[in-house]
Order: C-alpha cells, then structure tokens, then sequence
C-alpha cells in the first residue's frame, strides 16, 4: 500500500498535469513505475527482516531455556529436581496444559514423540506441523545411557500447534532429565 500510495502521490504532485492522476510525460511513468517497485521490494525486505527478528527471539528464548536446565542438571543435589525443571519447561515450550513424568516400564500405546521432532500415533506419522500434537497423552521417552527409565507424559492444550523446532527443543529437554537420572542409577565411587 505504501508502494502504491508513493507511485499515485507522486503522479499528483509531482508530475504535468500537476494535480491530477494523469502523466503526459514517459520520463515521469518510469519513475512512477520505479517508485513502486522500489517500494514493493523495500516493503518485501522489511516484512522478511521481522519475520527473521521473530525467529532470532524465539531460537534464543529456546537456547536460554536449554542453557537454564543443562546448567541447574549439573548444580542440582536431585536428579527429581532436574526433572521438574524439565517438566515445568516442556509445558512452557510446548505450550501444554499439564506433563508428568512416570518412572519405569511402558504402558500402552500412547502416541509418541520422537528424537526428530516427528509425532508416531500407531504405526504411522501423525502431521503435528499442521494438526498440532494429538489430543490424548503423548509420550516423550527418556533414556539414561541407552537405557530407558521412564517418559514424560504430555497433555496437549487443543488448537495449539507447536512447531518442529519446539519439539525437537522439548525432546534436547528430556534429554537433559535423562542425563541427570544416569547418576541415580551410577554407581558411587569409593575413595
């Protein structure tokens, strides 16, 4: 609209007949017609540098919510303390109604989310990019030294469609608990 008003402002006040959406003159069409094409591609760059501006805020949101567990993993007495810090922040990024974790063996066939990012409902992939994750409970597994010890067990807010990045930033999450839970399961050296 600004491309537009410019090129059309320009021919009113700029151009003979003055005052008038006219133009006589060749030389004044090619800078209306450049005027708005400047103006089309400047706006293009502007609506591109936010869209950028967006992401950049979002990846450090997630990298400073990474940083917070991956530091309070290595500081905390409590491997239990760790993972509450990771539950607290997988509703946040996920943007989930409620999370809890289950220590222990698996149990039925809830949908699942997986180490890229993808949702499994079954056998096959459910498209979380465009339906958001499934409304029943969806498993985040967590693994210790390649061993399973437990899941997180995810409830989705409905309408909410959290993006591949925040999944795969919710699964770096639960892998963060996975690395505090190996020094439960480690043996204690003696000196």
């Amino acid at each position: 609209m600004a491309a537009l008003s410019t090129a059309l402002w320009f021919d009113f006040f700029f151009t003979h007949p003055y005052q008038q959406l006219t133009i006589s003159n060749s030389a004044d069409i090619t800078t209306a017609v450049l005027l708005l094409l400047v103006g089309l591609a400047v706006s293009q760059l502007a609506a591109r540098a936010r869209r950028f501006e967006v992401v950049a805020v979002t990846d450090a949101g997630y990298l400073s919510r990474i940083h917070d567990v991956a530091v309070h993993a290595g500081s905390a007495n409590s491997a239990i303390a760790v993972v509450d810090q990771v539950r607290d922040a997988l509703i946040e990024v996920l943007d989930l109604r409620a999370c809890h974790f289950e220590f222990g063996s698996l149990l039925g066939h809830p949908p699942r989310l997986e180490h890229d990012g993808s949702v499994v409902l079954g056998r096959r992939e459910w498209d979380a990019d465009r339906l958001g994750l499934p409304e029943e409970e969806v498993e985040l597994r967590v693994f210790s030294s390649g061993r399973y010890v437990g899941r997180f067990m995810l409830e989705p807010k409905p309408g909410t469609i959290p993006s591949r990045q925040a999944r795969i930033v919710a699964v770096t999450l639960a892998d963060q608990a996975g690395v505090a839970l190996d020094a439960l399961h480690r043996p204690s050296k003696v000196a």
